[in-house]
């Protein structure tokens, strides 16, 4: 079951940007990312509602944790996406996502994720995290 929060108006990922113009299909199953910077907004996204299946879905089955934790007190503040590199089926998105879990401070995730194609649909493999 997904501990998904109430949809917002503006999508996490981008909040220049409608949720149902952004990252809503693509949770909803409507569409899949076309590349894997919007599969990657996608997830930070779907990291910020809640919704873990979504998660676990756009995940590479060999990578893919057993169980995946929500957090309710985690608050996600913002991405900035620093780099995509695509090579046909593999690609590179560094990122900087920013949260605060309760009343502490923000935190700063640095994260350099790679991603594969499988069958034409982009998947998260893992990461790493620079300086850290």
């Amino acid at each position: 079951m997904t501990a998904r929060i109430a949809l917002p108006d503006t999508c996490p990922c981008d909040p220049s940007r409608r949720y149902a113009d952004c990252c809503e299909r693509l949770h909803a199953g409507a569409a899949t990312a076309d590349t894997a910077q919007a599969l990657m907004r996608s997830r930070y996204s779907a990291y910020a509602l809640g919704d873990l299946e979504y998660l676990r879905a756009s995940w590479h089955p060999e990578t893919c944790p057993a169980e995946l934790g929500f957090d309710p007190s985690m608050r996600w503040l913002g991405l900035e996406v620093k780099r995509h590199r695509s090579g046909g089926e593999t690609a590179v998105v560094e990122f900087v996502a920013r949260y605060r879990v309760g009343g502490g401070s923000a935190v700063r995730l640095h994260e350099v994720s790679r991603f594969v194609r499988v069958d034409g649909r982009w998947l998260y493999v893992d990461g790493e995290f620079p300086g850290g």
